[in-house]
C-alpha cells in the first residue's frame, strides 16, 4: 500500500493522502515537543507526500493549530487538505489557574465546551486566526460522546445538532468550509449523527480495529451507503497493536485487561506465521473498507512518521487475513482482500 497516494472522497471531492497527520502529538500531549522539532516532523511529513493534516483546538490548547499552521503556512495552499474542530472555545486565563492535562505547556486558554450556532461561527474564526492560513477544508464537531460527556452526552449531542451542525453546514454551503461532520470516540454517536444530519465524514477514534469490529454493525454500512467518509484515528487502539502484548501494554488509553491481552497474542501467532508485522496489519486493515479514505496515526518523532510510512508498504499476502478469519480473530464480513486495499 502507498501511503502518500490519494484517494477522493466521493461527497466533496477532496483528496487526502491514505496516511494523514494527527497533530494531537505536537499540542504536546503527555510530554513536550520542541518547536523545532514540531517543525521538523511537519516538513518531513510534507516531504514524505503527506498532504492531509488533522488538528484541533483542544490539541494543546491551541498549540497544535498553531504549529501547524506554522508549519504549513508557506505550502501551496491548494496541495494540502486541513481538518480543525469546533465544539470548545479557548478562553484567555493565567497559567497556573489551568489544568492542563494530558497536554504540557500548552497555550494560556481554558477550553470551554460551547456548541452553540454562534460559538461554533467563533470557534470557527479563532482557529483560522490560529492557523493564519486561508481556510479550513474539513470543520469536525468534536467529542460530542459518552467517553468526553458521560450522563450528560444526550444534552451536548441534542445541543450540537440544534447550534453546531447548523452553522457548519451554513459554512459548507457558503464555500467558507469543503467539508463537514464530527470527530468522536464512539461510533454509535457517529451512526445517529449521520441518520439526522447531512454530513460529509466523521473521525472515529479507535472503534473500527483489529481487535473491534462492531462498527460493521450498520454504522459503516450506512456510512458506505450515504458515501460519508470516515477519517481512522486510534487504529491501535492507543497502543497495544502497535506494542504487541508486552507488559504494560495500553488498550483504550488504560492498562489493557487479559482478554485483549489473549487476543492480540493469537493474532501475533498469525503474524509471525505470515513475517507480517502486526503494526502493518493494524494501519494496513481498516483502509480495506471503502468507507475509509484515511488513516492519521499520531507521531512524535520523525523516526516514528518514517516507520510509520515503511509499515504501509509493508506486502501482506491475503492468505494472512484469511487465517485470521478461519481462526475468527476477525470478523467474517471484514474487507480485507487485496482487491478492497488499493
Amino acid at each position: 500500500m502507498d501511503p502518500v497516494a490519494k484517494r477522493k472522497w466521493p461527497r466533496s471531492g477532496l483528496e487526502t493522502s491514505v496516511m494523514g497527520f494527527g497533530a494531537a502529538p505536537i499540542g504536546n500531549i503527555f510530554r513536550p515537543i520542541s518547536e523545532e522539532d514540531s517543525a521538523a516532523l511537519i516538513k518531513a511529513a510534507w516531504d514524505a507526500g503527506v498532504r492531509y493534516f488533522d488538528t484541533a483546538p483542544m490539541y494543546g490548547h491551541g498549540l497544535s493549530e498553531a504549529r501547524c499552521g506554522q508549519g504549513l503556512r508557506w505550502y501551496p495552499r491548494d496541495q494540502f487538505v486541513l481538518s480543525t474542530k469546533v465544539g470548545r472555545l479557548l478562553k484567555p486565563r493565567k497559567r497556573a489557574e489551568i489544568n492542563f492535562e494530558p497536554w504540557v505547556d500548552g497555550l494560556p486558554f481554558e477550553p470551554v465546551f460551547d456548541y452553540s450556532y454562534d460559538g461554533t461561527m467563533r470557534s470557527i474564526e479563532d482557529s483560522l486566526q490560529r492557523l493564519a492560513l486561508e481556510h479550513i477544508d474539513i470543520a469536525l464537531i468534536h467529542d460530542i460522546d459518552v467517553f468526553t460527556h458521560g450522563e450528560r452526552q444526550p444534552e451536548m449531542f441534542e445541543a450540537a445538532m440544534a447550534g453546531a451542525s447548523k452553522a457548519l453546514l451554513k459554512l459548507r454551503d457558503e464555500g467558507v468550509v469543503k467539508a463537514v461532520g464530527l470527530g468522536v470516540n464512539e461510533w454509535q454517536v457517529a451512526h445517529e449523527a449521520i441518520r439526522r444530519q447531512d454530513f460529509d465524514c466523521l473521525l472515529l477514534a479507535g472503534r473500527y480495529t483489529l481487535l473491534e469490529q462492531d462498527a460493521l454493525d450498520g454504522f459503516l454500512p450506512l456510512c458506505e451507503e450515504q458515501q460519508v467518509s470516515v477519517i481512522l484515528g486510534g487504529g491501535y487502539n492507543s497502543g497495544i497493536l502497535a506494542t504487541g502484548a508486552v507488559p504494560g501494554a495500553k488498550y483504550n488509553y488504560s492498562l489493557a485487561p487479559e482478554p485483549i491481552f489473549e487476543r492480540v497474542r493469537k493474532i501475533e501467532q498469525v503474524c509471525q506465521e505470515y513475517s507480517v508485522p502486526l503494526k502493518a496489519a493494524a494501519l494496513q486493515f481498516v483502509l480495506a473498507h471503502p468507507a475509509i479514505p484515511t488513516n492519521i496515526p499520531g507521531v512524535r518523532t520523525v523516526a516514528q512518521l518514517e516507520d510509520n510510512l515503511q509499515t504501509f508498504r509493508a506486502e501482506i499476502p491475503p492468505a494472512f487475513w484469511a487465517e485470521l478469519k478461519r481462526r475468527e480473530l476477525i470478523r467474517q464480513d471484514a474487507p480485507t482482500s487485496s482487491v478492497d486495499i488499493l
